[in-house]
């Protein structure tokens, strides 16, 4: 292979010329032609973020009258059926793939009773968007009792207050037969219990919900970022989730959590975080069989509003390079509470 190294001339402020060797590059190669102009940069573009690949979460409250704003999330809010309808319309009509919908109950009791009956919020709701907007868009439901709990853990507890895995797993399995009886197209166990994706799979083919999809949070770790979340749920969680949710230190453990849920018959696998797990998600999508979720959690979302509310960053291109970030990872489906937002700039750019 030949090489070109020829001699610019450069002048010094004190007007001395000299000759300044031209890096030498193999042949005539040179990268930047290919970052020329748009019309090329977009032509060799590797990774791109479609709105089909975007999920939207959503909160709907029990009582209230009219849509309450998130202090911790700005532009986020706590849902009325109603404004919940009109949220999942939109997201249709900006071809989304879907929404994952979280409730928040009035009353919590200890094994979170509000989660598994037909006449709770999450199931309700579940219901009104299967009827609005089933044929186009997925209707996803959080499969977790820690909004429903007055403990704010993810299952039941035992006298001294530990998780108890198997009782959690009876509890899932009662809120995945409502939630498909409402119209779920999607489950998402995010209670990160040994067990609960066989658990749940095998109870809805039992019960003939054989369509009924589930995605497994598999790699979800005890992580800083969900902060504004527990805001959006009111939360009244004592303590942390250390003892089911996965170390931020442990990578090759992910590979594990993963590995179990696909052979438990998870249809989709979920890593939660996104952000400070990329090395993760990149791991996980290089040995998936199943399509690879990721979710841009509460706390990335507030970071960069309010980063961009100083005037720090460009709100725009932070929000779109950190999912296009995820994207390049490995993710096929993007968690995002931008999602609806983003999937309108998608469109202003075709």
């Amino acid at each position: 292979m030949t090489t070109t190294s020829t001699s610019l001339t450069s002048t010094t402020p004190e007007g001395v010329t000299r000759d300044v060797p031209r890096v030498a590059v193999p042949g005539r190669v040179r990268p930047r032609r290919l970052r020329a102009t748009p019309t090329v940069r977009r032509l060799v573009q590797q990774h791109r973020v479609h709105a089909s690949d975007l999920v939207l979460p959503v909160f709907v409250r029990e009582g209230l009258d009219e849509p309450r704003p998130l202090q911790a999330m700005p532009g986020v809010v706590q849902h009325t059926r109603d404004s919940l309808r009109r949220a999942a319309v939109e997201a249709a009509e900006a071809g989304l793939g879907g929404v994952m919908v979280f409730g928040i109950p009035e009353h919590r009791d200890a094994v979170g009773t509000m989660a598994s009956d037909p006449a709770g919020v999450l199931n309700v709701a579940l219901a009104d968007l299967a009827a609005e907007v089933g044929d186009a868009l997925s209707v996803q439901a959080d499969l977790c009792l820690d909004e429903f709990t007055d403990h704010g853990h993810c299952g039941v507890l035992t006298a001294d207050g530990r998780v108890d895995n198997d009782a959690t797993l009876v509890r899932y399995v009662d809120m995945a037969l409502a939630q498909a009886e409402a119209g779920a197209a999607l489950l998402g166990l995010s209670g990160m219990m040994d067990g609960q994706v066989g658990a749940v799979r095998d109870a809805l083919d039992a019960a003939g919900y054989g369509d009924v999809a589930v995605l497994a949070y598999a790699a979800k770790y005890a992580s800083a970022f969900y902060g504004p979340f527990r805001e959006a749920v009111e939360s009244e969680l004592q303590g942390d989730r250390r003892a089911y949710q996965m170390d931020p230190a442990n990578r090759r453990e992910a590979l594990r959590e993963v590995e179990l849920d696909i052979a438990e018959g998870a249809d989709v696998v979920m890593v939660k975080p996104a952000m400070s797990y990329l090395d993760v998600l990149a791991d996980v999508a290089a040995v998936s069989t199943v399509p690879v979720a990721a979710y841009q959690v509460s706390g990335e979302y507030a970071m960069i509003e309010a980063a961009a509310a100083q005037g720090w960053i460009d709100r725009r291109r932070a929000v779109e390079e950190s999912v296009l970030g995820i994207r390049r990872a490995g993710a096929d489906v993007v968690l995002t509470y931008w999602a609806t937002e983003l999937a309108g700039w998608l469109a202003e750019g075709r």
